[in-house]
């Protein structure tokens, strides 16, 4: 884009916005628009760098947003719109990891990483805090950017400043990205137990709903299946409607899966079925966030199957991207989810129906290994699926 152009629209953009403060003055205070003028003025006057029209409208947008005072609502500049969208599509340049903001600490924290990445292969686990990224501090930084960040070019590096659970102090660990290649789901007999499934979703894509179906259609056919283990753990999340597709193998068909509430109404998304009739084990852990957690909610409340392990991240919000012109867009968080049974679990989580907690220095690989000798939530849930088994 030609810098005249630029002007042209930054400054067609700060008299629309300054139509709109205009019409604003009805309802709020007179006081603060006028300190906003006085602002800008005085950044147009007496600031040492130069700042044009355009930066003035973009720096008014991101302040916009960021006075909603959510994490997950951002203002996003073409680069990172762009970002983005190469992320959703599957594969991408980075480190493995998903982030959210810690509701405790307010910290960037390690959501889940994901199997066989560098993240993974370097220790990192959920419930780690990155307070650094190649020397930025993250305490005021927002997710998106600071994902732009981990993400690049496959084979450059970068620094994650790492803060664990039980760490006093930052390490310092150097990572090289690589092109990761984002699972979905991943099924299998356990090797000593035969006749029960292990089924594993790591996130939620537009395929997750069929493959799931498929999965477990397959396992079932080539073999003697009486009981089914669906692992949750570290799965941030993904599509709304691929967890509402995944939650059709367990609500009857026609009652809700989740209830999505925004601001004008409040949308029920039902179970299409047909129902798969296995007894059900579902493990959960502080990894487990978002559509895991409509998934994890709705076999809870319909008393579908148990679930065992730690409680879930507590991420019960949805956001929508919306473009805006040249490129940028906005992140908005618009609505919230309520389980079937209209349960609010932002902030809160999922407790699971049997607490099994993973000691403090486990090896983070332990809930990849599909070993019950090392994976003591993995261990439990088979005896409680066991246990239902034996009561048919």
């Amino acid at each position: 884009m030609s810098k005249k152009r630029g002007f042209i629209m930054g400054l067609a953009a700060g008299f629309a916005l300054t139509a709109g403060l205009l019409l604003l003055m009805v309802t709020m205070n007179i006081y603060h628009l006028g300190n906003g003028f006085k602002t800008v003025s005085l950044l147009k006057s007496r600031a040492l760098e130069p700042l044009s029209a355009v930066q003035l409208v973009d720096g008014a947008m991101k302040g916009m947003v960021e006075s909603l005072d959510d994490p997950y609502s951002v203002y996003l500049e073409p680069n990172d719109y762009q970002s983005l969208q190469t992320s959703m599509k599957g594969t991408y340049g980075g480190l493995g990891i998903y982030v959210g903001i810690s509701q405790d600490t307010k910290k960037l924290t390690v959501m889940s990483p994901i199997k066989g990445t560098p993240a993974a292969e370097a220790g990192i686990k959920s419930g780690d805090e990155i307070w650094e990224i190649d020397g930025k501090n993250t305490t005021e930084m927002d997710i998106d950017t600071a994902v732009a960040l981990m993400k690049g070019e496959a084979g450059t590096k970068v620094t994650l400043g790492i803060k664990g659970t039980n760490d006093e102090k930052i390490r310092q660990v150097p990572l090289a990205r690589k092109i990761i290649e984002i699972p979905s789901v991943e099924g299998q007999m356990l090797k000593e137990n035969p006749h029960l499934a292990y089924v594993n979703i790591s996130m939620f894509n537009d395929l997750t709903g069929k493959e799931l179906r498929e999965t477990i259609d397959e396992l079932r056919s080539k073999n003697d299946c009486r009981g089914l283990i669906l692992d949750l753990r570290n799965n941030p999340g993904g599509a709304l409607n691929a967890a509402v597709e995944a939650g059709s193998l367990f609500v009857p068909e026609g009652e809700p899966v989740v209830w999505l509430v925004d601001k004008s109404r409040t949308e029920e998304f039902t179970s299409g079925g047909p129902l798969l009739d296995l007894p059900l084990v579902v493990l959960i852990n502080k990894g487990s966030a978002s559509a895991s957690e409509i998934l994890a909610g709705a076999i809870k409340d319909v008393k579908a199957g148990t679930l065992v392990g730690e409680t879930s991240f507590g991420k019960g919000i949805v956001q929508s991207v919306f473009e805006i012109g040249d490129g940028a867009a906005l992140k908005i968080t618009t609505a919230k989810y309520l389980t079937p049974d209209k349960n609010d679990i932002h902030k809160k989580g999922i407790e699971p129906d049997v607490q099994v907690l993973l000691p403090e220095d486990a090896d983070p690989a332990v809930i990849y290994s599909i070993d019950p000798k090392a994976d003591v939530q993995l261990k439990k849930g088979i005896e409680v699926l066991q246990a239902k088994i034996k009561q048919q």
